[in-house]
């Protein structure tokens, strides 16, 4: 089988460790090379990133240009900071390459918009890391409630909350030092929460109510946030996201990094099914989901792991090769959810439609 060809624009620890080692299989010991991909390459405005990329074997390019401009190259994978990756994204798509972009995929609508626009007009595949669709074990939370074993479902929350910018080191990132970026918890996190909740109930978010978190943190963008959203399909849930929330460490983050769906007739929750964990062994924490009949519990074991990352590649390397281009409609989406949220709390909690 032909393979398409990528490198990666910007190779900062996620970049190394998520998607060169686990996503292109670059990490040997572990993961057998992907049917369909192949990483070639990759480049960094730190060029002290190069030593990382050459011990695995890729190509140290000067620049996104000097990426673009090499035939060899067909996709790119963007993994810098959230402002710059409608300019990157925009440069390659004009350049012919295709994209998977690290979410969100711009950090405006009207960019996010153009995107997806210039994408199709020129027959490329743009894709978003959405990488928690891809989880053996949330993938198995949405056969459970779409088979109704969990009865008549009513409520669910999603919440991804840690410690984050305490640290002065951390607090100067740009996750927390600019609203230009859209990184903050709303834009870092409760994006992972709300498109994985569409996924789960196969139904958009079409309305949600924000307010923001009390201000106990001295990093510029919000501490924390609270989301209650509605669904097209009349579903409602909520969303919990916090960069000042301890969890007593390691453990308790990840495994708080999760959500509980409340039925009828049981109650599912997950731990650490919202991180970047596939359920592989040697993972820091087991990844669970438990069902909850009130009366027993029952831990819920997806029948085949996959790798979250490398679900996300195969996918978009197959519509390469399929001639059957993404437009990252759903990234957009996405990005308008985000909007709204803080529209939403800069608005005292206004209920703001998502169209």
């Amino acid at each position: 089988m032909p393979k398409v060809k990528y490198a990666i624009i910007g190779f900062g620890g996620i970049a190394e460790n998520r998607i060169a080692k686990e996503g292109f299989a670059c990490d040997h010991a572990r993961f057998q090379p992907l049917p369909n991909a192949q990483l070639i390459g990759a480049t960094d405005v730190n060029p002290a990133r190069k030593s990382a990329a050459e011990a695995l074997g890729l190509k140290w390019y000067d620049s996104a240009d000097a990426i673009f401009a090499d035939p060899e190259i067909q996709a790119v994978f963007v993994a810098t900071n959230n402002l710059t990756h409608a300019g990157i994204a925009k440069a390659a798509l004009n350049a012919g390459k295709h994209c998977i972009i690290e979410k969100p995929i711009a950090t405006t609508v009207k960019d996010a918009t153009e995107l997806s626009s210039l994408a199709k007009s020129k027959q490329l595949s743009l894709a978003v890391d959405h990488m928690m669709t891809e989880s053996a074990f949330n993938i198995k939370a949405k056969e459970l409630v779409a088979g109704g074993t969990l009865g008549k479902v009513n409520d669910s929350c999603f919440h991804m909350e840690f410690c984050y910018g305490a640290d002065p080191a951390e607090a100067a990132t740009w996750r927390c030092s600019s609203w230009e970026e859209v990184g903050g918890p709303i834009g870092d996190v409760a994006s992972h929460a709300m498109y994985l909740a569409e996924f789960i109930f196969d139904s958009k978010i079409k309305s949600l109510a924000c307010m923001y978190y009390p201000k106990t943190m001295s990093i510029k963008v919000e501490d924390g946030a609270y989301i209650k959203y509605t669904m097209e399909n009349g579903l409602t849930g909520s969303v919990k996201v916090g960069f000042n929330e301890p969890r007593g460490g390691l453990g308790g983050t990840l495994t708080n990094l999760g959500y509980e769906i409340y039925g009828s007739d049981a109650v599912l929750r997950g731990y650490a099914t919202m991180f970047q964990l596939s359920g592989h062994p040697g993972e820091p924490v087991k990844i669970r989901l438990e069902l909850d009949r009130f009366s027993s519990q029952e831990n819920i074991q997806p029948e085949k792991i996959q790798n979250i990352y490398q679900s996300v590649v195969i996918k978009h390397a197959a519509s390469v090769l399929n001639h059957a281009p993404l437009c990252g409609c759903d990234a957009v989406h996405n990005l308008k959810l985000i909007a709204a949220a803080h529209e939403s709390a800069n608005c005292c909690g206004k209920i703001i439609e998502v169209k």
